[in-house]
């Protein structure tokens, strides 16, 4: 099901706008510029980002951003907390309301949060908190590749995500008997808003930004960071799933060198990318969605009008 598309009829729902694309597209830097000018609210709709202490390798606002721009749904939990698409969702609403749809610029390439905020999730089946943690404390001792070959079988159409999503299918195909996929067609909740959409990718320039972008988070000390943190977070902390991280934790402990860490990083990365850009292709479509190129130098400019176009929307 598409997240956007044009319905009839007038639609009294409040209008969130929500800049994305595949990470390293430049969204980020366009999205401050244009909070900065409208005095806008940036809300991260980034599921590595809202770890505490995970900062350089999830491009997390630094505190000179941070200055200019107000953020939300940043640095959220501990690393150990297992987070989710509904709990961000939550999160996120509550500072929509607290602001206004119109003063929060949602920024952000997690595809499942967006989701979750603009197609509500399923209303949970209840689940026995005893049994979620034997059955957690079981599946978190297999490797991915292991979950990935169960949930094609219990749950198909989501064996292609990420672990922690692989993890919510076990849990909830083993403990309830539905299948996700079904739950969210079955028993999702209305949508309280509509969504405009700004869709930031530079083309073919995205796996040498991905690179380039790579270099400068090693040279503000991405390493240095893994080291503090590999010594004070366990290693099944789910934090650790972010991008690189787990690579550069190797090379702390001298599993690997740092060439081949940042060879590996590269890959995961453009791979990511290629998964989120997949996504908004097949989730976006219509009047609803704006494409730009940031490395356009009009880009500002058309940034700047597709937020006034929101707000007539």
């Amino acid at each position: 099901m598409s997240l956007s598309g044009a319905s009839g009829g007038a639609d009294p729902r409040a209008v969130l706008r929500i800049v994305c694309g595949p990470t390293g597209a430049g969204k980020s830097a366009l999205a401050l510029t244009l909070a900065e000018a409208q005095g806008l609210i940036i809300l991260s709709a980034d599921s590595r980002q809202v770890y505490r202490g995970f900062d350089i390798g999830t491009a997390k606002p630094t505190a000179a951003d941070r200055a200019r721009v107000p953020h939300a749904g940043l640095d959220l939990v501990d690393p150990v907390t297992r987070y989710s698409a509904a709990a961000w969702a939550t999160e996120a609403s509550a500072v929509i309301r607290r602001h206004g749809a119109d003063r929060v610029l949602i920024v952000g390439g997690t595809g499942l949060y967006i989701r979750a905020l603009t197609q509500p999730l399923f209303e949970e089946p209840p689940i026995d908190p005893a049994r979620r943690a034997a059955l957690a404390a079981e599946l978190d001792a297999l490797d991915t590749g292991t979950l990935r070959r169960w949930v094609m079988h219990l749950d198909a159409s989501r064996a292609g995500l990420g672990r922690t999503q692989l993890l919510r299918a076990l849990e909830m195909a083993l403990l309830t008997g539905r299948r996700i996929s079904e739950l969210h067609r079955d028993a999702a909740r209305a949508a309280e808003w509509r969504a405009r959409w700004l869709v930031v990718d530079p083309g073919e320039q995205l796996q040498a930004r991905i690179e380039r972008r790579i270099g400068e988070m090693l040279d503000a000390g991405w390493l240095a960071e893994v080291g503090a943190l590999a010594a004070a977070v366990p290693d099944e902390a789910p934090a650790w799933n972010a991008c690189g991280y787990a690579a550069l934790r190797a090379v702390v402990r001298g599993e690997r060198t740092l060439a081949e860490a940042r060879r590996a990083i590269l890959v995961s990365t453009r791979q990511y990318a290629k998964r989120q850009r997949t996504w908004f292709r097949h989730q976006l479509s219509g009047e609803a969605v704006t494409h730009i190129d940031p490395r356009r130098g009009e880009a500002h400019d058309a940034a700047s009008r597709w937020w006034h176009e929101g707000r007539s929307a």
